[in-house]
């Protein structure tokens, strides 16, 4: 068979040889052993006690967000990201600042290598804060090993209230007869992994190596199994990571954590809308802020657009951070609905900071960036947006605009513009900032460039 009935996709399916594994094993490492023991009955949805878990609340704020309020006990999750991003680094970071036994299992570096990196990590410093001393490492057990039974004897000896897995990609068990890396070995060390949390109630972090497309490398089922994944992003030349929730659950899956690279490590960002906003001493063409959300966090974000006459007959239309799919349709309801002629120019759109920005919300920032920059006038640092554009160039109201305008207000923005749709229940009182509230796209253009 060279196509899978299930997925669809060609030349998937490979050998597996599956051997009985000798003696005794923990129940983790055997499904049969553990399908023996247990045989479950069905019970009524009103007869089952629940009870709230019990969450590990770590030193690290940022964390804890994307996690959704902490460590939950039993949890497995899967961290993925580029090489050399960070993610060694930040789990690495988090074991030293946790209370209790933490092993580290290395399947990549040597143990010298990671008392080196471990000498030079301050664990979490607070923000704007002193670098907290390095708490003594007695307590974080570091395990050079690949073999899945041997990492699961040292862990019965040593009894770790954490385990790190640094990476999954490397770890095989005598199980499964093929390499390291190889879509049976990754399934089967997973699933291994997965039963000792849930019996254990010991937290489990994976590290993940991606591919070229950005995917988490290896079966996509990895993904399934594990209860949390989360993507370690950011550009290695830049000094600001994105820690982003993609699948959670114990918590929202769209939340955002914010790291500052430093030589001692990863510092937290608890007000990204800071470091996001450029400080400019005059305002400049071309550039607008706009209020997002991720997940339930507000920031302000700048957008920054260049509008020029195309050189070579075919104008570029590019965008960083931003769908270009989603510019072209606002350039051709500029062009329709209001009368600028973009289709002979040269069109860059750039988001600040290397976010890669999906909310709506930032519509009405990019469209007035884009005319600012063609009419060469620049807009006001004090002045924010908040709002969708529809294709018959209408304001269309955003949710949880209340968030929005509170932190608009918070970095002393003087004016908003939002939907006048989203009036409706808005207490604008509340509010010292002056709210703009706009119906169609010549209205916001007449306001702001007469």
């Amino acid at each position: 068979m060279g196509k899978c009935t299930a997925c669809g996709q060609w030349n998937t399916f490979v050998e597996e040889i599956i051997e009985k594994p000798s003696g005794s094993v923990p129940n983790w490492q055997s499904s049969a052993s553990t399908s023996l023991q247990r045989a479950n009955k069905p019970s009524a949805i009103q007869d089952i006690v629940y009870t709230e878990e019990n969450r590990l609340i770590t030193p690290d704020k940022e964390l804890n967000r994307v996690l959704g309020g902490g460590i939950v006990g039993g949890s497995l999750v899967l961290i993925g990201g580029e090489p050399g991003i960070g993610k060694s680094t930040l789990m690495l970071q988090i074991a030293m600042a946790l209370p209790g036994k933490i092993l580290y299992v290395s399947g990549e570096e040597s143990s010298q290598q990671v008392k080196m990196r471990a000498e030079r990590l301050s664990p979490l410093p607070p923000e704007g804060g002193k670098v907290q001393t390095a708490r003594s490492g007695s307590e974080v057990f570091i395990l050079t090993e690949t073999s899945t039974q041997n990492i699961f004897k040292q862990i019965e000896i040593l009894e770790p209230t954490i385990v790190i897995v640094d990476s999954i990609q490397t770890l095989h068990s005598s199980h499964i007869e093929s390499t390291p890396g190889s879509v049976s070995q990754v399934r089967e060390c997973t699933a291994e992994l997965l039963r000792f949390a849930k019996e254990t109630a010991t937290p489990v972090f994976l590290i993940g190596h991606i591919t070229k497309d950005g995917m988490i490398a290896g079966p996509k089922i990895l993904e399934h199994m594990v209860d949390t994944v989360l993507q370690f992003e950011g550009d290695r030349h830049h000094m600001y990571r994105i820690l982003r929730t993609v699948k959670n659950r114990f918590g929202p899956a769209a939340e955002l954590g914010i790291y500052e690279m430093q030589g001692s490590g990863l510092r937290e960002v608890s007000n990204p809308s800071e470091i996001l906003l450029s400080q400019r001493e005059e305002p400049l063409s071309g550039i607008t802020i706009s209020a997002m959300l991720e997940g339930m966090r507000p920031m302000l974000i700048e957008t920054q657009a260049l509008v020029s006459i195309s050189a070579y007959g075919t104008p570029q239309r590019s965008a960083t951070g931003f769908d270009t799919k989603r510019m072209n349709m606002l350039l051709a309801v500029l062009e329709k609905r209001c009368g600028f002629k973009l289709s002979v120019k040269d069109v860059f759109l750039n988001i600040a900071g290397g976010l890669r920005v999906e909310d709506p919300a930032i519509d009405l920032g990019v469209i007035v960036a884009i005319i600012s920059s063609h009419e060469d006038m620049p807009i006001s640092t004090k002045i924010c947006f908040a709002a969708e554009v529809g294709l018959s160039g209408e304001i269309r109201a955003v949710n949880r605009i209340e968030q929005r305008i509170a932190e608009a207000e918070k970095l002393g923005f003087e004016q908003i513009y939002i939907s006048k749709y989203n009036k409706k229940g808005l207490d604008e009182s509340r509010y010292k900032l002056e709210i703009k509230t706009v119906a169609k796209v010549d209205e916001v253009f007449a306001a702001l460039f007469g």
